[in-house]
């Protein structure tokens, strides 16, 4: 049993003795609303519910024909649950436990709860990160929640709490796949409104056993969606299915997904030419923007001419498209015309043509998911680039969004590398403005930008993911359909602006991409291509973009539209007469002060503290704080002497995490006596079930070598403690 304050985990097997390991819980025999997790760690699968009747629910598990093959129960209970804690502590679980990869969920995913109730942000969501720490522990869950949340299988998991709008799109995908006259779907969508999220769902959701759909979060009003789930089962109980991804980079992501996750596989994410091997009942289609015509095709015309040949189709008139719609009964095919950026893309004239047919349903979406911008966001980078914003139009300014424009591409990699710090997935991301010369000769860089040489992506499948890529620029055939924390956009030499005209222009002697550029003889417009290609990723990032212009008068049209980065960042001090602590101001803690330790610094007086303006953000928390950190030992991340932010720390994992740390055993002169700033990693030992810190090591992040590592064991870990949790350079 594993014991916090606020909540227990308690571990049984599961079988026909748990009635009486029952006898002593309370929660159970009492009917409290309880979490549970039953899993077995042979074969890697787990189920997670929740339920006020334990006895009655374990029952219904054990003559389960599936569940009663699992071997082991874990309850998690507390006398602060109540009905609706319970129901988003079990969705929560199911999202970051499919996150995590270590277990296939037998869970449906159709049900999930996403309501709001007393307290919820305040009290619960701490105590589910809890809980989540306490699983590790046990070994059901194995990585951190914030590692999770950067992680495709996270982030594509059909384990998702899906929106209103989304819903309704579904239910009419669902009635189009039940309808006799109705043969394709299409789904018109832009980037970020979900597209990827409804394909995987639909896919989980028409390969689940009736028996795990969890319809309890639906009300009556929504009865005829669960009568039309529950009749496409009827219809297709075992169906022939395949998600056709067009990009072999996201392809090859989505596979990983799909192994992960019960009843799926990897084998159901297919490419376009793969559709020549099977007839299938149903077919989606992500980014179907990006299904090619017999142009452009480099390499690929000979599979793309035996393709035709073996579906009887004309090679010169015959698309990708073409080839989903006569290979599948029903075909959904998830589109956005903006998002077409090369000139083998099938034209938006033939989706017009199928979407015009009687036997065509067309559906929309509209909402943006990714960009904490929102469509707001969305709308002025369209403008932007269509060059419809005028000088007296109001700059896109946002608490919720970066968006900046650099004059230097040196300060843009430093800030890209200090987000990737901060919040992971952070990339450059460039426009196809310079050869890939380090494709055959890894020792050549591409892009030059005065005194700075990059290399582009040295792997194109999961560019994103890659080792190296923080130090790579990856292009739009690398980076579309992925998300990003922030992105670190390069316009180059192929996209300039005139003046005397008003209006963006292409340079077609500076664009590279062979393949993504039309023939004289074509009337592709390759400005439009170009264009989509930066709005498209500059739509990548979920919290922040960040841009850097070669040529100069596109700089200077975008500097009349976009906040531009200050090279010294000003930390607002502000006097104790306008300071709401913890609302609008946040203290500033000096350690070289703190002769009595870090909590006599928290005993000050607030009127005798420095106070700081809180970045925009982030939302006002009793957690955050800020220090002045000194010394060159992490200059890689922190420059000496910047003012930084820190989060309290609340538990958890810490590992690979930047920390402020206190103990009588570290002597760092840069900080001042029991204190310093590091990179925390930590090995532990197990012992009936109980854990404890074998070493904690503190690593240097410096360009200069002579910091060495900061070890801690046995007795110098007694009063160790971390007390902040880096957030970022102010």
């Amino acid at each position: 049993m594993t014991n916090d304050n606020s909540f227990q985990v308690r571990k049984y097997d599961f079988g026909p003795g748990l009635f009486n390991d029952f006898q002593n819980v309370h929660y159970a025999k009492d009917l409290w609303p309880i979490v549970y997790i039953l899993s077995d760690g042979k074969v890697k699968e787990a189920y997670v519910g929740e339920t006020t009747d334990t006895y009655a629910r374990m029952s219904t598990h054990l003559n389960s024909p599936t569940k009663k093959l699992l071997s082991t129960v874990h309850l998690i209970s507390s006398d602060k649950f109540n009905k609706s804690a319970t129901l988003d502590i079990e969705s929560n679980l199911i999202k970051y436990i499919s996150g995590d990869g270590q277990y296939q969920l037998l869970n449906g995913n159709v049900g999930l709860a996403n309501h709001n109730y007393y307290q919820k942000k305040e009290v619960y969501w701490d105590i589910f990160k809890s809980i989540w720490n306490k699983l590790r522990a046990e070994g059901i869950t194995k990585h951190s929640i914030e590692h999770i949340d950067n992680s495709d299988l996270f982030k594509y998991s059909p384990y998702k709490s899906l929106t209103v709008e989304q819903r309704e799109g579904l239910l009419i995908i669902l009635k189009g796949l039940l309808s006799t006259s109705i043969k394709n779907i299409v789904v018109n969508g832009g980037a970020g409104t979900g597209k990827t999220i409804l394909a995987v769902f639909l896919f989980k959701l028409l390969n689940t056993n009736n028996e795990d759909f969890n319809f309890k979060e639906f009300g009556d009003d929504e009865t005829e969606f669960i009568q039309t789930v529950l009749e496409l089962k009827k219809r297709y109980p075992a169906p022939r299915m395949a998600l056709v991804v067009p990009m072999a980079s996201f392809r090859k992501t989505l596979q990983k997904v799909f192994k992960n996750i019960k009843g799926l596989k990897s084998s159901m994410v297919i490419g376009p030419a793969d559709l020549a091997k099977n007839n299938f009942d149903i077919v989606l289609v992500d980014e179907s923007h990006r299904l090619r015509r017999r142009t452009n095709l480099g390499a690929y015309f000979g599979a793309f001419d035996i393709v035709n040949q073996r579906l009887s189709l004309d090679k010169y008139d015959s698309t990708e498209l073409d080839w989903v719609i006569k290979q599948s009964d029903k075909a959904i095919l998830f589109y956005d015309e903006r998002q077409s950026v090369s000139p083998s893309d099938v034209r938006k004239n033939e989706f017009d043509k199928l979407r015009l047919l009687p036997s065509t349903k067309v559906e929309y979406l509209k909402s943006q998911f990714r960009v904490k911008g929102g469509n707001g966001y969305v709308d002025y980078i369209d403008k932007l680039l269509k060059s419809q914003l005028k000088r007296s139009d109001k700059i896109y300014n946002s608490k919720d969004y970066e968006f900046v424009l650099f004059d230097s591409i040196e300060d843009m990699l430093k800030e890209i590398k200090l987000r990737d710090a901060e919040n992971g997935l952070s990339r450059m991301v460039a426009g196809y403005s310079w050869e890939w010369k380090s494709k055959n000769d890894k020792t050549v860089k591409d892009i030059h930008i005065g005194n700075v040489s990059l290399q582009w992506n040295s792997v194109s499948e999961d560019y994103i993911n890659s080792p190296n890529a923080l130090n790579e620029v990856g292009c739009i055939h690398t980076t579309q359909g992925y998300d990003l924390n922030y992105t670190g956009v390069i316009l180059g030499n192929e996209i300039t602006y005139n003046k005397a005209t008003g209006e963006i222009e292409v340079l077609r002697e500076n664009y590279f991409d062979k393949r993504g550029t039309p023939s004289k003889n074509d009337p592709s417009n390759l400005k439009d291509f170009i264009i989509n290609i930066y709005k498209t990723i500059m739509l990548r990032g979920i919290k922040g973009t960040y841009v850097y212009v070669c040529d100069k008068n596109l700089r200077e049209y975008f500097a009349e539209h976009i906040e531009k980065y200050a090279t010294v960042k000003a930390v607002t001090y502000i006097d104790y007469q306008s300071v709401i602590p913890f609302v609008n101001a946040i203290p500033v803690y000096d350690l070289k002060a703190a002769a009595g330790g870090f909590s006599e610094l928290q005993m000050i007086d607030e009127e005798d503290l420095d106070w700081i303006e809180i970045p925009a953000r982030y939302k006002p928390s009793n957690d955050l704080f800020a220090c002045i950190v000194v010394g060159e030992s992490m200059n890689k991340i922190i420059p000496n002497g910047s003012v930084c932010l820190f989060r309290k720390d609340n538990g958890g994992s810490r590992n690979g995490k930047i920390v402020l740390v206190e103990s009588s055993s570290i002597r760092d002169k840069e900080f001042g006596s029991g204190f310093t700033v590091k990179e925390y990693f930590s090995t532990k030992k197990v012992e009936d079930d109980q854990w404890e810190h074998q070493s904690i090591i503190l690593k240097p992040r410096s360009h200069d070598s002579k910091y060495r590592d900061i070890v801690l064991s046995d007795e110098e870990l007694t009063d160790f403690k971390v007390r902040g949790i880096f957030e970022c350079v102010l």
